[in-house]
């Protein structure tokens, strides 16, 4: 990642290949051919060493491009497989903590993605006779790392961005939780399935939350593993600037049939987002609980005061810039659909903006577009 300076990169949501994952192999093989002998050898050990030792090197390059309070965000799932007819389990998302560790990052709870099988026989053995099965692995890690301490806020204009890139009290709950069960990929339909699988592609889903989480508005994303560039994608939809990394240059043609359906992707997701809180307010309303505050560009109420500027800014056109990368025009103004009389549905009246400046800037004319978008995909 030579063409990135120190310290540019606000946050990185990544997930590389699994080490000791099979169908892995022959990418860790190309990067370092003695990892193939040690498998021919039998010596498991140095060869989950040599994999993590590839990997190391990303990581050392994340810490140097991240700035201070930039977070790390790494997908990664530990590895089950039986070598010489004896079965191990290999603790990847351990090894790559005592790097994380050994660099300097500050480590941050995990979030436990837990990945629900239909499969009938789930359990790895022998059956029902004790002492030969295995438990089933049915889940991933989510490791999260801080470069320093708090980021800070300290321009009016910074606060303001902030306040604008609020999530929902209701989805900080899910979001914030150490356990992630609700996440099934079901909306992901961007990409052929074979491609996200050779490229390990995590769910949209997990990527765009990760990104409303840790970021804010205008942030520079980066994913040193892009595979199809779901990070990027996710980084658009949520109004954030990225950049990846890639060895496997055929994946870049599924990302650009995956950005002409964008626009539409988009509206999907946002929507979504926005129906999803209406019908948790409607849910409160019919409970008669209390819904305190408004949200300036929407008008619906709102649990804290810390929502009252949240605004998802809808997608109007992606162009091509000259960086040859692309550039994401959005719009400034809320869907109308969501303007209505929130006072009559409650049962008290809801409790009008009270800061000065948030009022003035909801009644200002709002501009019609403001462009964002993401620097060149750079492949190597």
């Amino acid at each position: 990642m030579d063409g990135l300076p120190d310290h540019h990169v606000d946050l990185i949501v990544t997930s590389p290949p699994y080490p000791m994952i099979e169908m892995w192999d022959d990418m860790f093989f190309k990067q370092n051919p003695d990892i193939k002998t040690f498998y021919r050898d039998k010596d498991i050990s140095l060869m989950f060493e040599s994999m993590h030792n590839i990997l190391d090197r990303v990581w050392a390059e994340c810490f140097r491009v991240l700035k201070k309070g930039g977070f790390l965000c790494i997908n990664i799932g530990d590895a089950t497989r039986t070598v010489y007819d004896n079965f191990h389990l290999f603790p990847n998302h351990a090894r790559i903590l005592h790097c994380l560790t050994n660099l300097g990052l500050t480590i941050l709870p995990a979030i436990i993605w837990r990945k629900q099988t239909n499969a009938p026989n789930k359990f790895m053995g022998s059956g029902m006779l004790p002492a030969g099965a295995y438990v089933t692995l049915e889940h991933e890690y989510i490791l999260i790392a801080r470069k320093g301490g708090k980021r800070e806020f300290i321009t009016a204009r910074e606060k303001e961005n902030r306040q604008e890139s609020a999530f929902f009290w209701e989805e900080r709950n899910m979001f914030f939780s150490d356990v992630w069960m609700d996440v099934k990929g079901t909306r992901q339909h961007l990409g052929d399935q074979d491609a996200r699988k050779r490229s390990a592609a995590f769910p949209f889903e997990v990527a765009y939350r990760l990104i409303n989480m840790y970021s804010v508005k205008g942030d520079m994303v980066l994913d040193p593993f892009w595979g199809t560039g779901t990070t990027s994608l996710a980084a658009a939809v949520a109004a954030r600037n990225s950049t990846g990394y890639e060895i496997d240059a055929g994946l870049s043609n599924i990302f650009s049939k995956n950005k002409a359906e964008l626009v539409s992707f988009s509206k999907v997701v946002i929507d979504e987002r926005l129906d999803n809180h209406v019908r948790f307010v409607e849910a409160r309303i019919e409970k008669q609980k209390p819904l305190k505050h408004q949200n300036v560009r929407y008008g619906f109420p709102v649990i804290t005061n810390q929502e009252k500027n949240l605004f998802i800014n809808p997608l109007d056109n992606i162009v091509k810039n000259p960086a040859n990368g692309m550039t994401v025009v959005y719009a400034q103004t809320p869907q109308k659909r969501f303007d209505k009389d929130w006072d009559s549905h409650h049962n008290e009246p809801l409790k009008e903006p009270d800061n000065k400046k948030s009022e003035k800037r909801a009644s200002k004319k709002a501009p019609q577009k403001k462009e964002g978008g993401f620097t060149q995909m750079e492949l190597f």
